[in-house]
């Protein structure tokens, strides 16, 4: 399809707008955005923002799938590189804490932040929160497939334990600084993986 020239400049601003929110979303959270504070950091009147979302909670819809499509480009498909298996796995979470250790991790910001708060932002993070884990367990069970994992272990319970190592990853950098969780987090599933080896 070929886009006219006032609907490509019309693209590539609403992407520039959400990459700038995404910024000031790693840095004040997702509740902290608002159309008029993306106006004055963007250098844009707040009707020009407006013009591309509607009302806030779109735009913070905006910035949530935003943040799941890069997560899915920069971790998932590099991972995808790798042969099942194992080395998958390992692919997955060294890409998965490169990137939360980059700028801190919006989406993992977000359940905090919306997780007993009933409504299309929480149903949101908890669709692509859903599509992750299901990921991670797919990726569990081609280890299996592989025969690296043991045959009887539960694929969904070994990528709950996956995620939690990366939570507390993001936790404890996020509080405390230093790398000193890196080596810990990378000792952790070095032991899941030993756990679980078939």
């Amino acid at each position: 399809m070929i886009l006219s020239a006032a609907t490509a400049k019309g693209v590539a601003t609403h992407g520039a707008i959400v990459e700038r929110a995404i910024e000031l979303v790693r840095k004040q959270g997702l509740e902290s955005l608002s159309i008029g504070g993306l106006a004055q950091a963007a250098a844009m009147s707040k009707s020009g923002v407006f013009a591309h979302f509607g009302s806030r909670e779109d735009l913070q819809l905006a910035v949530l799938d935003a943040v799941a499509e890069d997560f899915s480009q920069q971790v998932l498909a590099q991972a995808f590189h790798q042969p099942r298996g194992v080395k998958r796995l390992r692919a997955i979470l060294a890409g998965w804490m490169d990137w939360t250790l980059g700028a801190g991790c919006p989406m993992i910001a977000a359940v905090i932040e919306y997780d007993d708060r009933p409504g299309a932002i929480r149903d949101r993070v908890v669709h692509w929160q859903r599509r992750l884990r299901d990921a991670l367990t797919r990726a569990v069970e081609l280890a299996i497939e592989t025969g690296e994992l043991r045959a009887d272990i539960d694929p969904a319970q070994f990528a709950f334990e996956m995620f939690g190592i990366v939570l507390v990853l993001h936790h404890d950098t996020r509080l405390f600084g230093g790398t000193d969780a890196i080596v810990r987090a990378t000792r952790a599933f070095d032991r899941l993986i030993a756990d679980h080896a078939a």
